[in-house]
């Protein structure tokens, strides 16, 4: 009889996806799949990004082995980021995994995926691996060159989704910009885009993650202007504002050509919301270089903004850069940019008040039974905000409705139906 398995997933949505994939594989094996609480065999698909990804991903597999120790599994297989990148090392210093795994060929089996997501909601990744070399990023190394999917298979996955009656569907990669390039000769999102919206019906809400600021173009622009089912959120990590510092960091773009992108896509794009993420503490970064981009973002205001404290990796071309910044500064520059960011959205949150919006229901909260967690069009789901919503009418996760917003809180909003 085969033991029932379990699976945890860490890391980033590209990494979910991976997951799903690998519980469809099991589950076409007849391997009984479910969760976590009942399994018997667990596989840890980990991250290693950054040294906070690889130390939760070291943090969950030790505590995996102590269930192991103590009967209440059975069996342990890691896969994912960290085995390609450290297997050796794992090996030899994790008793009590069962196997390692590292890169899974998953192109071939991306339509017919167990989803980890609720089922109005998915991620669909467009391709693996990426095609740029920015200095501080491990990913090319783990995940190799860009491999995009076939146009065809993509469509495939968008009508199931479709089918099923999912309402947002979120398209990732590492640069979903570049998409295509090495399939068709030159990048294809546009193309990929219009055959999603023409092959969906059920599709509201169609969420485009990660694009390289280098590259999104007016044909882009447009687009997202004119398609109504085109979520208007750009999620565009700058990184840093610093000619100096983004020429080190190789990302092929000037301080004047991202500030006349945004100036674009908010003169072109009615209502857009922009998400971006900077690193703090590049190597040789400046109190000047801080400072300048402390007032960037005060000035261009994001609606959204993550922040990262450099994780120096070895392997990349910035591992062996001199004048590195000691983690004190690092984490103090982080604190002041997530402060900053704290306000602004604040800010921004209040200048809701008392307007009314449609949200879509994500579920119910599981400790009031008349509220409801909902999102904005501008939220993408599990790094964004929540409005929070009153309502003694049953709701149903994926229905959309018209809010007034009553509150707002630091990140979130509080509305209640129309």
């Amino acid at each position: 009889m085969s033991l029932r398995i379990g699976i945890v997933s860490l890391g980033c949505p590209r990494n979910l996806v991976d997951s799903e994939i690998i519980i469809s594989r099991l589950k076409n094996k007849n391997f009984p799949v479910g969760r976590l609480e009942d399994a018997e065999a667990v596989f840890v698909n980990t991250c290693a990004f950054i040294k906070e990804a690889k130390e939760e991903s070291i943090r969950t597999i030790l505590e995996l082995i102590d269930l192991k120790k103590q009967g209440v599994i059975k069996k342990l297989i890691v896969c994912g980021c960290l085995v390609e990148r450290y297997k050796d090392e794992l090996v030899r210093n994790l008793d009590g995994v069962d196997a390692f795994v590292g890169r899974l060929d998953l192109n071939a089996e991306f339509a017919a995926r167990h989803l980890l997501t609720p089922k109005h909601f998915a991620y669909v990744k467009v391709s693996e691996g990426c095609g740029n070399s920015c200095s501080y990023c491990i990913i090319p190394k783990i995940k190799g060159k860009l491999n995009s999917r076939p146009i065809e298979s993509i469509i495939d996955e968008a009508k199931a989704l479709d089918r099923s009656n999912a309402k947002e569907i979120n398209l990732v990669g590492q640069d979903i910009t570049l998409y295509g390039a090495d399939l068709y000769g030159r990048p294809m999102l546009d193309n990929l885009i219009k055959e999603i919206l023409k092959n969906t019906k059920n599709i509201r809400w169609l969420r485009l993650l990660y694009l390289n600021p280098k590259r999104i173009d007016d044909r882009l622009i447009g687009l997202i202007s004119r398609e109504e089912r085109i979520c208007k959120y750009v999620d565009m990590p700058i990184q840093h504002i610093s000619d100096r510092i983004l020429k080190l960091m190789n990302r092929n773009i000037t301080a004047r050509e991202i500030t006349s992108l945004i100036n674009k896509i908010r003169d072109k794009i009615k209502g857009v919301y922009l998400r971006t993420s900077v690193i703090v503490g590049f190597p040789t970064e400046t109190e000047k270089d801080f400072r300048g981009l402390m007032d960037f973002l005060r000035k261009i205001k994001f609606e959204r903004l993550g922040a990262f404290i450099y994780s120096r990796e070895e392997g990349t071309a910035a591992y062996p850069f001199k004048k590195q910044v000691h983690y004190r500064r690092k984490k103090s520059r982080f604190d002041e940019v997530m402060l900053l960011q704290q306000g602004i959205a604040r800010e921004i949150n209040k200048s809701l008040l008392g307007k009314e919006a449609e949200v879509m229901v994500d579920e119910r909260c599981s400790e009031d039974k008349n509220i409801y967690l909902a999102r904005l069009e501008q939220d993408a789901p599990e790094v964004d905000g929540v409005v929070y919503v009153r309502s003694r009418n049953n709701l149903c996760a994926g229905e959309f409705l018209k809010v007034k917003i009553t509150d707002t809180l630091e990140y979130d909003l509080t509305g209640e139906p129309v």
